[in-house]
């Protein structure tokens, strides 16, 4: 027989017996949907976490004050901080020409206060590289101006939406506003940016460092953001980190930088782990849609011993005959992956339309792999039907009624 011959003799044979070709094709049509969907999320997971970090900026270095790493010694200990980071500290890296920009950053939260109404929010303390260093956009006004970092200025940034809850529909340019026991002048309005990495940006006030560290009543930094001269420059700037501080702290290395790139990376190989974990749960489905076609197609073969003896009396072959059964069984989970096709990207469209915040995404990978495996698995799985199918003896096969 022709493959022609044989996959329209193939289709017939499954259209006999529509039940059973049902249920393979949709136990199958769920192992690959499964696959794909759970693929799926996996990537918008990861692909999550990399807009969040990016939307901290780019080429971006973190400064911590104190060593992730471990002292040494049975057990091993968490290495202390003998000093803070300072504002003097971040003013010193702008001597490194790997450097690009240095936004010291300190963190408090105080009342924010105008006319009758107030609100306790997040008050982040800067300088004006900040702007740039996160990609920050102004709707209305400008942002801190430049100036002796050292000096405090009584000027505030407001988040778009404590503008909106504080002001309403008046402008808030020129406006005094009170935080904690201290008056500001409102000199500009974020633009709308949402979330990052659990900080509202429209929920925020940002004033000079010099007036949040007089305001909170410190003199250490919470963290600094040091923003690369390029991708290529990182590795150096890191090291330049390191030398600055570590020369200004009489030779202790009591600070920890991390770079973007790590952090990502190390989320990137976090979730491909997790995507491909989570694919290798739901490619269980498959087996068991595999199981069923195995099952069914034995009842099958008992049900057509006539018609296989009939084929092997007018001089069918075993091989023909299993090529039939294989072909058959390849078949129903080509068109029970077509089916999870189709459910897996009804599927992610319903969740990208309800969470529309989460970046899903089908990798075409797992297209692919799912509708390879299906494949792979219906000739695996078929192939005991098929070799019992083409061992029957013409004869006892026809007396069979």
């Amino acid at each position: 027989m022709k493959t022609g011959d044989v996959i329209q003799f193939s289709i017939r044979a499954s259209s006999g017996y529509p039940t059973r070709t049902v249920l393979m094709i949709l136990a199958m049509a769920i192992g690959v949907a499964s696959v794909i969907l759970l693929t799926a999320l996996g990537e918008g997971a990861r692909r999550y976490v990399k807009r969040e970090f990016t939307s901290l900026g780019t080429h971006l270095l973190v400064v911590l004050p104190g060593r992730s790493e471990t002292t040494g010694g049975p057990p091993p200990l968490l290495g202390e901080t003998p000093r803070d980071l300072t504002l003097e500290d971040a003013l010193s890296l702008r001597r490194s020409t790997a450097i690009r920009r240095v936004a010291p950053i300190t963190v408090g939260s105080a009342p924010v206060s105008w006319k009758h109404r107030d609100r306790e929010v997040t008050i982040l303390g800067s300088t004006p590289e900040l702007f740039e260093i996160r990609h920050l956009s102004m709707a209305q006004g400008r942002f801190i101006p430049s100036g002796d970092p050292a000096r405090g200025m009584s000027v505030c940034v407001m988040g778009y939406k404590l503008k909106k809850e504080l002001f309403g529909n008046q402008s808030p340019l020129g406006e005094w506003t009170r935080i904690g026991d201290r008056r500001f002048r409102v000199i500009g309005v974020l633009a709308k940016k949402g979330q990052s990495l659990r900080l509202d940006m429209g929920d925020v006030v940002i004033i000079p460092v010099a007036s949040a560290q007089a305001l909170f009543n410190t003199s250490s930094l919470f963290r600094i953001l040091v923003q690369a001269s390029g991708r290529d420059a990182i590795p150096k700037a890191k090291n330049a980190i390191l030398s600055i501080i570590r020369a200004r702290h009489e030779g202790e290395d009591d600070v920890t930088v991390i770079t973007q790139d790590a952090l990502l990376s190390t989320f990137d190989r976090i979730f491909t782990a997790l995507t491909l974990s989570v694919a290798g749960i739901a490619s269980i489905s498959l087996a068991v849609a595999g199981i069923l076609i195995m099952n069914v197609m034995l009842i099958a073969v008992s049900r057509r011993t006539t018609e296989i003896g009939l084929l092997k009396a007018i001089g069918a072959p075993g091989r023909q005959i299993l090529r039939l059964f294989l072909a058959e069984s390849a078949i129903l989970s080509l068109i029970g992956a077509a089916f999870g096709l189709i459910l897996a990207f009804f599927g992610t469209w319903a969740l990208a339309h309800a969470f529309p915040s989460f970046p899903i995404k089908v990798p075409f990978w797992a297209v692919g792999a799912a509708t390879g495996v299906s494949l792979l698995t219906g000739l695996v799985f078929g192939v005991l039907p098929a070799r019992r199918a083409a061992k029957l003896d013409p004869v006892q096969a026809l007396s069979r009624r």
